[in-house]
Protein backbone atom coordinates (compact mmCIF):
# COMPACT_ATOMS: atom_id res chain seq x y z
CA UNK A 1 0.00 0.00 0.00
CA UNK A 2 1.74 3.31 -1.01
CA UNK A 3 2.04 6.17 1.87
CA UNK A 4 -0.72 8.07 0.02
CA UNK A 5 -3.38 5.21 0.20
CA UNK A 6 -2.55 4.45 3.72
CA UNK A 7 -3.35 7.41 4.72
CA UNK A 8 -6.77 7.83 2.76
CA UNK A 9 -7.41 4.57 4.67
CA UNK A 10 -6.71 6.16 8.19
CA UNK A 11 -8.88 9.06 7.49
CA UNK A 12 -11.59 6.91 6.49
CA UNK A 13 -11.24 4.75 9.34
CA UNK A 14 -11.07 8.09 11.64
CA UNK A 15 -14.04 9.58 10.35
CA UNK A 16 -16.44 6.92 9.06
CA UNK A 17 -18.47 7.66 11.69
CA UNK A 18 -16.74 11.28 13.58
CA UNK A 19 -17.81 12.77 10.14
CA UNK A 20 -21.60 12.55 11.32
CA UNK A 21 -20.69 15.09 14.25
CA UNK A 22 -17.43 16.77 13.28
CA UNK A 23 -19.36 20.52 12.10
CA UNK A 24 -21.22 20.08 15.89
CA UNK A 25 -18.47 19.44 17.65
CA UNK A 26 -15.42 21.02 16.15
CA UNK A 27 -16.84 24.58 16.34
CA UNK A 28 -15.88 25.63 19.64
CA UNK A 29 -12.02 25.02 19.07
CA UNK A 30 -11.62 25.51 15.15
CA UNK A 31 -11.30 29.06 15.57
CA UNK A 32 -9.84 31.30 13.04
CA UNK A 33 -12.35 29.55 10.09
CA UNK A 34 -14.47 32.06 9.84
CA UNK A 35 -12.17 34.50 10.07
CA UNK A 36 -9.88 33.06 6.81
CA UNK A 37 -13.17 33.05 4.89
CA UNK A 38 -13.90 37.00 5.35
CA UNK A 39 -10.25 37.75 4.20
CA UNK A 40 -10.60 35.83 1.04
CA UNK A 41 -12.42 38.25 -0.77
CA UNK A 42 -11.83 36.16 -3.78
CA UNK A 43 -12.93 38.51 -7.51
CA UNK A 44 -15.99 37.92 -8.64
CA UNK A 45 -16.41 34.27 -10.55
CA UNK A 46 -13.52 33.68 -9.20
CA UNK A 47 -12.24 29.73 -8.68
CA UNK A 48 -11.98 29.08 -5.22
CA UNK A 49 -10.37 25.44 -4.15
CA UNK A 50 -10.61 24.08 -0.80
CA UNK A 51 -7.65 21.32 0.06
CA UNK A 52 -8.95 18.82 2.63
CA UNK A 53 -12.76 20.38 2.38
CA UNK A 54 -13.74 17.62 4.80
CA UNK A 55 -17.28 17.81 5.45
CA UNK A 56 -17.73 21.02 2.92
CA UNK A 57 -18.89 23.47 6.19
CA UNK A 58 -15.99 25.93 4.78
CA UNK A 59 -17.16 26.14 0.95
CA UNK A 60 -20.90 26.46 1.96
CA UNK A 61 -19.70 29.62 4.13
CA UNK A 62 -17.84 30.53 1.35
CA UNK A 63 -20.98 30.33 -1.07
CA UNK A 64 -22.88 32.82 1.54
CA UNK A 65 -19.95 34.74 1.85
CA UNK A 66 -18.78 35.44 -1.56
CA UNK A 67 -21.92 34.91 -3.76
CA UNK A 68 -20.72 34.64 -7.67
CA UNK A 69 -17.43 32.45 -6.65
CA UNK A 70 -16.92 29.08 -8.02
CA UNK A 71 -16.48 26.40 -5.73
CA UNK A 72 -14.28 23.26 -5.73
CA UNK A 73 -13.17 20.92 -3.39
CA UNK A 74 -10.40 18.29 -2.91
CA UNK A 75 -10.26 15.60 0.41
CA UNK A 76 -8.40 12.48 0.71
CA UNK A 77 -11.28 10.59 2.73
CA UNK A 78 -14.25 9.13 0.77
CA UNK A 79 -15.95 9.18 3.72
CA UNK A 80 -15.81 13.05 4.50
CA UNK A 81 -16.61 13.53 0.77
CA UNK A 82 -19.97 11.54 1.58
CA UNK A 83 -20.65 14.63 3.80
CA UNK A 84 -19.30 17.30 1.48
CA UNK A 85 -21.78 16.16 -1.36
CA UNK A 86 -24.53 15.96 1.10
CA UNK A 87 -24.43 19.53 2.73
CA UNK A 88 -23.27 21.23 -1.04
CA UNK A 89 -25.21 19.84 -3.74
CA UNK A 90 -24.04 21.07 -6.62
CA UNK A 91 -23.17 23.94 -5.59
CA UNK A 92 -19.28 22.59 -5.51
CA UNK A 93 -17.39 20.71 -7.58
CA UNK A 94 -15.56 17.90 -5.38
CA UNK A 95 -12.77 14.77 -6.65
CA UNK A 96 -10.76 12.67 -4.22
CA UNK A 97 -7.37 13.63 -3.71
CA UNK A 98 -3.88 13.55 -2.04
CA UNK A 99 -3.12 16.67 -1.08
CA UNK A 100 0.53 16.65 -1.49
CA UNK A 101 0.47 15.58 -4.99
CA UNK A 102 -3.14 16.68 -6.93
CA UNK A 103 -2.86 18.37 -10.28
CA UNK A 104 -5.81 21.09 -9.47
CA UNK A 105 -6.28 21.95 -13.57
CA UNK A 106 -6.58 18.44 -14.48
CA UNK A 107 -8.47 17.29 -11.82
CA UNK A 108 -11.01 20.08 -12.03
CA UNK A 109 -10.63 20.85 -16.05
CA UNK A 110 -9.53 24.36 -15.52
CA UNK A 111 -6.36 26.80 -15.42
CA UNK A 112 -5.87 26.77 -12.05
CA UNK A 113 -7.47 28.91 -8.89
CA UNK A 114 -7.46 32.60 -7.76
CA UNK A 115 -7.82 31.57 -3.65
CA UNK A 116 -6.89 27.76 -2.29
CA UNK A 117 -7.17 27.34 0.84
CA UNK A 118 -6.48 24.92 3.57
CA UNK A 119 -8.36 24.96 6.73
CA UNK A 120 -7.03 23.07 9.51
CA UNK A 121 -5.28 20.81 7.10
CA UNK A 122 -2.05 20.95 7.61
CA UNK A 123 -1.67 19.71 10.96
CA UNK A 124 -3.03 16.25 9.72
CA UNK A 125 -1.27 15.42 6.30
CA UNK A 126 2.09 13.93 7.01
CA UNK A 127 4.06 15.52 4.59
CA UNK A 128 2.30 19.35 5.41
CA UNK A 129 4.95 21.15 3.57
CA UNK A 130 4.56 19.32 0.84
CA UNK A 131 0.63 20.10 0.54
CA UNK A 132 2.09 23.66 1.05
CA UNK A 133 3.59 23.67 -2.43
CA UNK A 134 1.25 21.45 -4.19
CA UNK A 135 -1.40 24.09 -3.11
CA UNK A 136 0.69 27.09 -3.94
CA UNK A 137 1.75 25.91 -7.46
CA UNK A 138 -2.16 25.57 -8.45
CA UNK A 139 -2.52 29.74 -7.98
CA UNK A 140 -3.11 31.67 -11.02
CA UNK A 141 -1.35 34.80 -11.60
CA UNK A 142 -3.00 37.13 -8.02
CA UNK A 143 -4.24 34.35 -7.38
CA UNK A 144 -4.01 33.77 -2.82
CA UNK A 145 -3.27 30.70 -0.53
CA UNK A 146 -4.94 30.85 2.94
CA UNK A 147 -4.39 28.76 5.47
CA UNK A 148 -5.52 28.62 9.43
CA UNK A 149 -4.35 26.31 11.93
CA UNK A 150 -3.56 25.50 15.01
CA UNK A 151 -0.98 27.71 16.52
CA UNK A 152 1.69 27.17 19.50
CA UNK A 153 -0.54 28.58 22.14
CA UNK A 154 2.12 31.29 23.21
CA UNK A 155 -0.05 33.86 24.89
CA UNK A 156 -2.02 30.91 26.84
CA UNK A 157 -0.78 28.61 30.12
CA UNK A 158 1.11 26.40 29.63
CA UNK A 159 -0.66 23.67 30.96
CA UNK A 160 -3.48 23.99 28.39
CA UNK A 161 -1.23 23.23 25.27
CA UNK A 162 -0.12 19.96 27.21
CA UNK A 163 -3.94 19.08 27.19
CA UNK A 164 -4.71 20.42 23.57
CA UNK A 165 -1.97 18.21 22.00
CA UNK A 166 -3.09 15.43 24.19
CA UNK A 167 -6.68 15.73 22.53
CA UNK A 168 -5.79 16.39 19.34
CA UNK A 169 -3.37 13.20 19.15
CA UNK A 170 -6.55 11.25 19.13
CA UNK A 171 -7.17 12.16 16.12
CA UNK A 172 -3.82 12.50 14.19
CA UNK A 173 -3.35 15.83 14.48
CA UNK A 174 0.02 17.40 15.05
CA UNK A 175 -0.14 21.19 15.18
CA UNK A 176 2.98 22.69 12.74
CA UNK A 177 5.21 25.06 15.19
CA UNK A 178 6.98 25.99 11.71
CA UNK A 179 4.46 26.89 9.71
CA UNK A 180 5.53 30.47 9.37
CA UNK A 181 9.53 29.40 8.57
CA UNK A 182 7.81 26.92 5.24
CA UNK A 183 5.35 29.45 3.70
CA UNK A 184 8.47 31.82 4.10
CA UNK A 185 10.78 28.94 2.61
CA UNK A 186 7.99 28.54 -0.14
CA UNK A 187 7.40 31.89 -0.74
CA UNK A 188 11.36 32.35 -1.23
CA UNK A 189 11.52 29.32 -3.89
CA UNK A 190 7.85 29.94 -5.89
CA UNK A 191 8.54 34.16 -6.34
CA UNK A 192 5.94 34.62 -3.95
CA UNK A 193 4.71 37.16 -1.11
CA UNK A 194 2.99 36.00 2.05
CA UNK A 195 3.61 35.69 5.82
CA UNK A 196 1.74 34.88 9.36
CA UNK A 197 -0.14 36.61 12.15
CA UNK A 198 -1.36 34.80 15.44
CA UNK A 199 -5.00 34.63 16.26
CA UNK A 200 -6.67 34.24 19.54
CA UNK A 201 -3.31 34.85 21.75
CA UNK A 202 -1.45 32.15 19.41
CA UNK A 203 -4.09 29.47 19.49
CA UNK A 204 -4.73 29.90 15.91
CA UNK A 205 -2.48 30.89 12.95
CA UNK A 206 -3.10 32.29 9.90
CA UNK A 207 -1.00 32.33 6.99
CA UNK A 208 -1.25 33.16 3.33
CA UNK A 209 0.81 33.23 0.07
CA UNK A 210 0.18 35.37 -3.15
CA UNK A 211 1.13 34.66 -6.61
CA UNK A 212 2.19 38.38 -8.18
CA UNK A 213 -0.60 39.53 -10.90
Amino acid sequence: MTDSAAHADLMDTTYRYQRLIYDFTRRYYLLGRDHLIDQLDPPQGGRVLEVACGTGRNLARIARRHPGARLYGLDISQQMLLSARKTLGAAAELRQGDACTFDGPALFDCDGFDRVVISYGVSMIPDWQGAIRTAAAQLRPGGVLHIVDFGDQHGLPSWFRGLLLAWLARFHVTPRDGLADTLAQVAGEMGLEGGTVPLFRGYAQYGTLRRPA
